[in-house]
Formats: structure tokens, C-alpha cells, sequence
């Protein structure tokens, strides 16, 4: 069996670290694999083949900034990896994100559905059923047909035209074609998503993303302790995540979380700031974004609860990582977020509910927790070896189907 994952990276973001673990466990069940990927740092691997060329990413960038119109350029890199499947013979192909301006998503997708390939595609967003949303939010005009988009000033930006309506019914085209697909969400709250939008009598399942819980374990965090000055006796609660005080990682919640804890022994750390020398509050450290997956891990571990403010997300890898190093969650339930939680969904409050929020993690602060039994079960639930048989059981089953 051949297998052909196509992602916008690999190994160097939530998704391309997901691609790369399939290419990895699939290869070592005996199939031949590869990895195509449009963005990052060359990676010297077998099959693993960069097909996204920088100047043209770059460029489509900004044609999608004039024009209005995304996924719609990058002629030469996408023809390098139409050139790349017709070589490798792919028995299955595995489509992760599209979008970021590194692939022409119409002659791809036409090339697959003409040549019959079996595809799995994991939406790990929205993008693919909005006219180019990749959160749609409480936006719902991706069920009828979009335009007159409220959000063309967020990604992917465009500065003068709504093509959206165009670009809805394009993909509306697009997959109509594709007939030996199935698609894959990450959870619930998006295959309830997909369900409203044109993909409604599509084959939609549901596979948790995994994690590498040899690296997202309990660890000592003595060290960072001293480090971040955060005495024995105080509690820790922890906040992570990429330009975390933007409006969509919700870090000014968080900050606004902090202040009903003022005068308490308890310490926020919030991890992922771009100004750490930006004022806050005495009970509030920040850290900058961090790239080092164990020092991550120690910072997961260090902490007593775990806190998501997220505007909206799919689910939230953070949280996955948190439970693994043995830290509950807390947090806002917006999207699938509280699908996360190994504790319930009682842990998740209505958005933007900094009181309700405050209660419970006030409880979960004073309530004692087994890190250890909080890590066994997340490992249970999430780890990446779990994700991948799931996956690995449908390539069996597309190809078995397709013979």
C-alpha cells in the first residue's frame, strides 16, 4: 500500500507534525509512503518532498490581498506536486490544510478525481465549505452559499473584493467530483459543522488528533520554578498558545482571569507573547513563544491547571498536551474545545464568562488531582500511536474498497 500525505507542512505545526506521524507509523506497518508539503525548512527524508516554492508562496500572498481570491495561484508548485503523485502511485492520498497560499487547490483537486485516487481529508478548519473562512464563527452564510463576507480583514486578508460567493461555489464544484472520498474531523463540534454545509451526505468520521506523549509526559519542573521565581506554595495556572494576546487566543481574558486571583498565592504564566515587556499584573509572568518541545512539556508540567480562552478552535492540541503532563483543563467552550477535557464538560463555561471561569478554576486549584492518573487517561485518549491505528484502519478499508 501506498500512502501520500499533503499537508501545508510537515513536522513544523500541529498539522504537519499529525502528517509526519502517519508517514512514520505507516511506513513502519510495511507501506510505502511519502510526505508532500508546501511551506518550512527543506526536510532530507525519503519521499518527504517540498513542493511549495517560497517566491510563488509569497506571491500568492499578496495576488489574495488584491484580488480577493485564495488558493487560486502557485501554478508551478502546484504542477511540481501534481508531477510528484503521477511518480509516486499513491494508493491513497491524505489531504490535511490547503489553505496558506502554497497550492492551487482546482487543478489538485481535478487531477484527483480524475485519476480515481482514494482521499481522506482531514478538515482541521473550516476553509474548505466557506467561500475562504477558516473560522466561520457565528457566521452561517457557508450553509446556503456566502458573500458579503463579514470577516474579508481576517485570514486569509483580502483588502478590496469579495469573491466569496465565488470561491463557495467553486469548492461546491470541486467536490462534487471527488467521489471516493471520506472526510475526517478532529472532533465532534466540526463534523456537526460540516453537516449544515454543501458536504452534508458526505461520508464524515470522527478521529482525535494525537500527540507524542513521549515527549508530553509529567516531568520535574523544580527548575522552572526557580527560574520564573514562583514560590512552593504557589499554585500555577497556565495559558499557551501562538501570538496568545491576539483576539482569537483570548490572552486578555486570561489577564482579566488573573486579577480576580490578585492578592491569592497563585501565578499566571502565560506562554507565546511577542511583548514580553509589556505591563501586567504582579501575579502574571509571560513567557515568549516556545519552540522546544520537552521545555514545553515542563512548562504543562509545572502547572496546576491549564486555562483556553480561545475565541474559537477545532481541538486544541494545548489541551491534549496539558493532560498528557498531567494538568487539567479549564476554559471557554467555544468550538470543540471542551470535547478535550477528560474530566467533562463541566470544566467549560459560556464564552467570554470570566466569573463562571473564575469558579471553576478556583475548584479545580483546590480540588487534589493525581498527575499520574490525569496522564494515564489523557495517554488513553490521545496519543498519537491511538490517532494513527484509527487512520491506518481506513487506508486498509479505502484501498480494500477500491480493489
Amino acid at each position: 500500500m501506498k500512502i501520500l500525505q499533503i499537508d501545508v507542512n510537515c513536522k513544523g505545526s500541529s498539522t504537519g507534525k499529525i502528517a509526519y506521524d502517519l508517514y512514520s507509523y505507516a511506513a513502519s506497518r510495511g507501506a510505502e509512503c511519502a510526505v508532500c508539503y508546501g511551506r518550512g525548512p527543506r526536510i532530507k527524508e525519503k519521499n518527504i518532498y517540498k513542493f511549495g516554492l517560497d517566491w510563488e508562496t509569497d506571491l500568492h500572498a499578496l495576488l489574495t490581498r488584491l484580488t480577493g481570491r485564495t488558493g487560486c495561484y502557485s501554478f508551478f508548485s502546484t504542477r511540481r506536486l501534481i508531477r510528484f503523485i503521477k511518480r509516486f502511485r499513491p494508493d491513497v492520498i491524505h489531504i490535511h490544510e490547503l489553505h496558506a497560499y502554497f497550492v492551487n487547490i482546482k487543478p489538485l483537486l481535478n487531477f484527483i478525481a480524475k485519476a480515481q485516487i482514494p482521499a481522506v481529508w482531514t478538515f482541521h478548519c473550516e476553509f474548505m465549505y466557506t467561500g475562504k473562512c477558516g473560522h466561520a464563527d457565528e457566521c452561517t452564510r457557508f450553509t446556503s452559499g456566502c458573500g458579503n463576507c463579514p470577516q474579508l480583514g481576517e485570514y486569509p486578508k483580502t483588502l478590496f473584493f469579495d469573491r466569496t460567493a465565488k470561491m463557495f461555489a467553486e469548492k461546491k464544484a470541486l467536490f462534487e467530483k471527488l467521489q471516493k472520498l471520506v472526510i475526517v474531523t478532529p472532533s465532534a463540534w466540526l463534523k456537526e459543522r460540516v453537516k449544515l454545509s454543501f458536504l452534508k451526505d458526505r461520508d464524515v468520521r470522527v478521529v482525535h488528533n494525537g500527540i507524542d506523549t513521549e515527549i508530553f509526559r509529567p516531568r520535574n519542573a523544580d527548575a522552572l520554578r526557580k527560574e520564573y521565581h514562583i514560590a512552593a506554595d504557589e499554585k500555577v495556572v497556565l495559558s499557551v498558545a501562538p501570538d496568545i494576546m491576539s483576539e482569537r487566543k483570548g490572552g486578555k481574558s486570561v489577564l482579566k482571569l488573573a486579577e480576580k486571583f490578585r492578592g491569592e498565592k497563585v501565578k499566571f504564566v502565560l506562554v507565546g507573547v511577542s511583548d514580553c515587556a509589556a505591563p501586567r499584573e504582579k501575579n502574571v509572568v509571560f513567557v515568549p513563544q516556545i519552540r522546544d518541545q520537552e521545555k514545553l512539556a515542563e512548562f504543562y508540567s509545572m502547572a496546576d491547571v491549564f486555562v483556553i480562552c480561545s475565541k474559537k478552535e477545532n481541538f486544541p492540541t494545548t489541551c491534549l498536551e496539558s493532560q498528557c503532563c498531567g494538568t487539567p483543563v479549564c476554559g471557554f467552550d467555544a468550538g470543540g474545545t471542551a470535547e478535550t477535557g477528560i474530566y467533562g464538560k463541566e470544566d467549560f463555561v459560556r464564552h467570554g464568562d470570566i466569573e463562571a471561569l473564575y469558579e471553576r478554576v478556583k475548584l479545580r486549584l483546590e480540588t487534589a488531582i493525581d498527575k499520574k492518573d490525569t496522564a494515564v487517561a489523557a495517554e488513553a485518549r490521545y496519543s498519537d500511536a491511538a490517532m494513527c491505528r484509527k487512520y491506518f484502519a481506513l487506508y486498509e478499508d479505502m484501498t480494500r474498497n477500491n480493489g
